[in-house]
């Protein structure tokens, strides 16, 4: 993989996660006060749950995530 596809890459899965974020976060709004691995947890159940509904390519980035890259995702702020 190139640079700027791992880049591209990284910051789809980042919009995956914020996306599942918002949805969990609106159906369980005591998340707003869990811990980020605790966030990372459900995000990964919920990414999980909800694979059949996603694109192929959104399928194919989120197969191999664990929780802590979930969890690193959780913590990174793109500029």
């Amino acid at each position: 993989m190139t640079e700027k596809t791992e880049e591209n890459a990284a910051t789809h899965k980042r919009k995956l996660i914020d996306k599942f974020l918002i949805k969990l976060t609106k159906e369980e709004p005591q998340m707003y006060y869990a811990t980020t691995s605790e966030i990372a947890r459900s995000l990964y159940s919920m990414l999980k749950e909800h694979t059949n509904r996603l694109t192929v390519e959104e399928q194919a980035l989120i197969r191999h995530m664990t929780i802590e890259e979930i969890q690193g995702l959780l913590g990174f702020h793109a500029k």
